[in-house]
Protein backbone atom coordinates (compact mmCIF):
# COMPACT_ATOMS: atom_id res chain seq x y z
CA UNK A 1 0.00 0.00 0.00
CA UNK A 2 1.31 3.52 -0.61
CA UNK A 3 -0.38 6.52 0.79
CA UNK A 4 0.63 10.06 -0.44
CA UNK A 5 -0.31 12.72 1.90
CA UNK A 6 -0.23 16.77 1.07
CA UNK A 7 0.19 19.63 3.39
CA UNK A 8 0.79 22.86 3.57
CA UNK A 9 -2.39 24.71 2.78
CA UNK A 10 -4.45 26.95 3.96
CA UNK A 11 -5.63 30.52 3.61
CA UNK A 12 -3.13 32.87 1.92
CA UNK A 13 -2.88 37.28 1.28
CA UNK A 14 -2.48 37.73 -2.50
CA UNK A 15 1.15 38.47 -3.07
CA UNK A 16 2.20 36.15 -0.28
CA UNK A 17 3.76 32.33 -0.52
CA UNK A 18 2.86 29.34 0.52
CA UNK A 19 5.34 25.72 0.54
CA UNK A 20 2.87 23.03 -0.04
CA UNK A 21 4.70 19.45 0.92
CA UNK A 22 3.39 15.79 -0.47
CA UNK A 23 4.88 12.81 1.07
CA UNK A 24 4.48 9.09 -0.18
CA UNK A 25 4.83 6.50 2.36
CA UNK A 26 4.22 2.92 2.72
CA UNK A 27 5.55 -0.28 0.30
CA UNK A 28 7.89 1.91 -1.99
CA UNK A 29 10.72 0.89 -4.39
CA UNK A 30 11.01 3.66 -6.61
CA UNK A 31 9.10 6.78 -7.56
CA UNK A 32 9.04 8.15 -10.66
CA UNK A 33 7.51 11.40 -12.34
CA UNK A 34 5.60 13.21 -9.32
CA UNK A 35 2.65 16.01 -10.28
CA UNK A 36 0.94 19.00 -8.56
CA UNK A 37 -2.40 19.26 -10.05
CA UNK A 38 -5.03 21.43 -9.11
CA UNK A 39 -9.21 22.62 -9.18
CA UNK A 40 -10.97 25.46 -8.70
CA UNK A 41 -14.62 25.10 -7.90
CA UNK A 42 -16.29 24.19 -11.30
CA UNK A 43 -12.96 24.00 -13.53
CA UNK A 44 -11.27 20.83 -14.40
CA UNK A 45 -8.17 19.70 -13.28
CA UNK A 46 -4.84 20.63 -14.50
CA UNK A 47 -0.99 20.48 -14.21
CA UNK A 48 0.51 22.56 -12.65
CA UNK A 49 3.73 21.04 -12.49
CA UNK A 50 5.59 17.77 -12.21
CA UNK A 51 9.16 16.58 -11.76
CA UNK A 52 10.72 13.53 -13.34
CA UNK A 53 12.43 10.74 -11.70
CA UNK A 54 16.00 12.36 -13.06
CA UNK A 55 14.64 15.95 -11.59
CA UNK A 56 13.75 17.50 -15.00
CA UNK A 57 10.89 19.89 -14.29
CA UNK A 58 7.83 21.66 -16.32
CA UNK A 59 5.76 24.01 -15.64
CA UNK A 60 2.05 25.53 -16.37
CA UNK A 61 2.11 28.51 -18.09
CA UNK A 62 0.11 30.32 -15.26
CA UNK A 63 2.95 29.43 -12.87
CA UNK A 64 6.01 29.60 -14.36
CA UNK A 65 8.13 31.78 -12.62
CA UNK A 66 6.24 32.06 -9.69
CA UNK A 67 6.39 28.17 -8.58
CA UNK A 68 9.00 25.84 -7.89
CA UNK A 69 8.79 21.85 -7.71
CA UNK A 70 11.36 19.82 -6.26
CA UNK A 71 11.49 16.91 -4.36
CA UNK A 72 13.74 15.22 -1.54
CA UNK A 73 14.13 11.46 -2.73
CA UNK A 74 15.85 10.41 0.90
CA UNK A 75 12.36 11.91 2.59
CA UNK A 76 10.33 10.37 -0.77
CA UNK A 77 8.51 13.95 -0.53
CA UNK A 78 8.14 16.44 -3.54
CA UNK A 79 7.35 20.49 -2.28
CA UNK A 80 5.67 22.90 -4.47
CA UNK A 81 6.89 26.43 -3.14
CA UNK A 82 4.20 29.18 -4.65
CA UNK A 83 5.10 32.48 -4.30
CA UNK A 84 3.20 35.95 -5.92
CA UNK A 85 0.09 33.84 -5.30
CA UNK A 86 -3.18 35.40 -7.04
CA UNK A 87 -7.06 34.57 -5.78
CA UNK A 88 -6.85 32.75 -9.28
CA UNK A 89 -4.10 30.15 -7.79
CA UNK A 90 -7.15 29.41 -5.48
CA UNK A 91 -7.93 25.42 -5.29
CA UNK A 92 -7.70 22.30 -4.22
CA UNK A 93 -4.15 21.70 -4.83
CA UNK A 94 -3.42 17.34 -5.36
CA UNK A 95 -0.11 15.27 -5.80
CA UNK A 96 -0.10 12.29 -8.39
CA UNK A 97 2.42 9.64 -8.35
CA UNK A 98 3.79 7.18 -9.86
CA UNK A 99 5.65 4.18 -7.89
CA UNK A 100 6.78 0.96 -8.04
CA UNK A 101 6.06 -0.98 -4.92
CA UNK A 102 8.57 -3.43 -5.77
CA UNK A 103 11.48 -4.52 -8.08
CA UNK A 104 9.05 -6.95 -9.72
CA UNK A 105 6.40 -4.35 -10.07
CA UNK A 106 5.06 -2.54 -12.71
CA UNK A 107 4.18 1.35 -12.07
CA UNK A 108 1.41 2.12 -10.04
CA UNK A 109 -0.57 5.71 -10.11
CA UNK A 110 -1.49 7.35 -6.67
CA UNK A 111 -3.26 10.18 -5.80
CA UNK A 112 -3.69 12.12 -2.12
CA UNK A 113 -6.63 13.42 -1.11
CA UNK A 114 -5.17 17.05 -1.38
CA UNK A 115 -4.87 20.47 0.47
CA UNK A 116 -6.68 23.44 0.34
CA UNK A 117 -4.64 26.66 -1.17
CA UNK A 118 -7.04 30.02 -0.31
CA UNK A 119 -5.87 33.25 -2.01
CA UNK A 120 -7.89 36.03 -0.55
CA UNK A 121 -7.65 39.21 1.67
Amino acid sequence: QVQLVESGGGLVQPGGSLRLSCAASGSIFSIGTMVWYRQAPGNKRENVANIEYGGDTNYGDSVKARFTISKDNAKNTMYLQMNSLKPENTADYYCNAVVRPSIRSSWIEHWGLGTLVTVSS
